[in-house]
């Protein structure tokens, strides 16, 4: 269920990020730069709240969730820098910025019963 959850997202920040490059007459730089900082912040927080959980202990989870309230600043401000260059780029991002505050919910519930 979450690997079709997940290539659905990946596929439509995909068709989003193709949306803003395509356009020519805009600048993109900075909201295309946005958009792979978020990428990296993805790759992170798993090898963040998975990866260093065994050597860490709760102090990673704590350090996943601060990871996490960074990806979504991040995503947040990729949708506002979309948006204005293509419209449907802005609105095809907001699912992941749903899914990340889900995410974070998660995440916080686990850094505090642990």
């Amino acid at each position: 269920m979450f690997t079709l959850v997940w290539l659905v997202l990946y596929a439509v920040m995909a068709v989003a990020a193709w949306l803003v490059w395509r356009q020519r007459r805009l600048p993109r730089r900075r909201a295309l730069r946005l958009y792979g900082l978020q990428l990296a912040l993805n790759l992170l927080w798993p090898m963040t709240f998975f990866g260093l959980y065994p050597a860490l202990g709760t102090a990673a989870l704590w350090l996943a969730l601060a990871v996490l309230a960074a990806l979504i600043l991040t995503a947040v401000l990729t949708v506002l820098r979309f948006g204005p260059i293509s419209p449907a780029a802005g609105l095809l991002m907001l699912p992941n910025v749903s899914w990340l505050v889900f995410s974070a919910s998660l995440n916080l519930y686990a850094a505090l019963s642990n």
